[in-house]
């Protein structure tokens, strides 16, 4: 039983979605939104507080981005966290290839740097309790119908990760596209490395599949947005079945993966094989890299090489 709920980027899209849903649930005492932006997270309280009739909403201001903002934001957390949906993320767009303070690019920061920082300095302040939920995406198996290639790294080494984070991986012909589902592989491996680590604490990795109604093809080129949100998502996703669904359904995702029982730490949930909707599965079951533990642990020294 979660009662106290922290969701970083919770002021739209699924990361707001989940709360409205926690909310609702009879244990859930407080939602913690944990945002960028001051403006837009208290517009996001006024709005779920209208949807759901209560008053259990919080603000902390952080930007996942920068290790100096989540740990200034953490001082400010006093209390024992049951649960964590670490949503904040996303293909970022024209700026995923520019070099932050830690080293890490955008894309990999704003996907990985906070997140991480955030859970391991309330596990040193022992203020998390339950549930570490971490947020993936069937692009790192692939999705061969739509020509998404599965994550393919060579040696999945400390070194070939780290190359991951910093862009450097990539070469002369970075793309966000394509550069998202090696980030993402390597935020799900950290996850699992923590889970073996931390075996009193449950830590997961959930896809919220392909999710309608998020302002995420709004980071990509234009004709790429365009062919997404004008396109593919309205027209031809729902035509191919189980390849798109609502932001209730995607955001369910997450507040049935801290929620129920019937999901284990340590296991990448996600769509079955080439899907992007329906069901989810342990995605070990087709892509085995998941279980390796020496690329887990290689995952979690890489991103730690950035962590001041």
């Amino acid at each position: 039983m979660n009662e106290i709920i922290l969701i970083t980027g919770a002021n739209a899209g699924l990361g707001k979605e989940a709360a409205r849903q926690l909310a609702l649930k009879k244990e859930t005492k407080k939602v913690i939104l944990f945002c960028r932006n001051q403006v837009k997270a208290e517009t996001a309280k006024k709005d779920l507080e209208k949807q759901t009739g209560k008053k259990i909403f919080e603000i902390i201001i952080g930007d996942v981005a920068d290790a100096n903002s989540v740990r200034k934001a953490v001082e400010k957390i006093n209390e024992p966290i049951d649960a964590i949906i670490l949503n904040a993320g996303g293909v970022i767009g024209k700026t995923a290839e520019k070099i932050t303070p830690s080293g890490m690019n955008l894309l990999a920061a704003t996907n990985i740097l906070g997140n991480v920082i955030l859970v391991e300095e309330l596990l040193k302040r022992d203020l998390l309790k339950k549930v570490v939920l971490s947020v993936s995406a069937e692009a790192v198996p692939g999705v061969k119908t739509l020509g998404m290639k599965p994550v393919a790294m060579k040696t999945s080494s400390v070194e070939e990760f780290a190359a991951v984070l910093d862009g450097s991986y990539f070469g002369h012909k970075f793309e966000a596209i394509q550069a998202y589902g090696y980030v993402k592989y390597a935020v799900a491996m950290w996850t699992l490395s923590m889970a073996r680590k931390h075996p009193n604490i449950k830590f997961i990795v959930m896809s919220p599949g392909n999710t309608g109604g998020t302002n995420a093809p709004d980071s990509l080129p234009p004709a790429m947005k365009f062919m997404l949100k004008y396109l593919m998502m309205p027209i031809v996703f729902p035509l191919m079945g189980e390849m798109v669904h609502t932001l209730a359904v995607g955001a369910k995702r997450f507040v049935d993966g801290i929620s129920d029982e019937r999901f284990k730490s340590g296991i990448f949930y996600a769509s079955a094989a080439g899907k992007l909707s329906g069901n989810v599965v342990d995605q070990s079951t087709f892509y085995t890299s998941l279980k390796n533990t020496s690329f887990q642990d290689n995952a979690n020294e890489a991103i730690h090489r950035f962590i001041k």
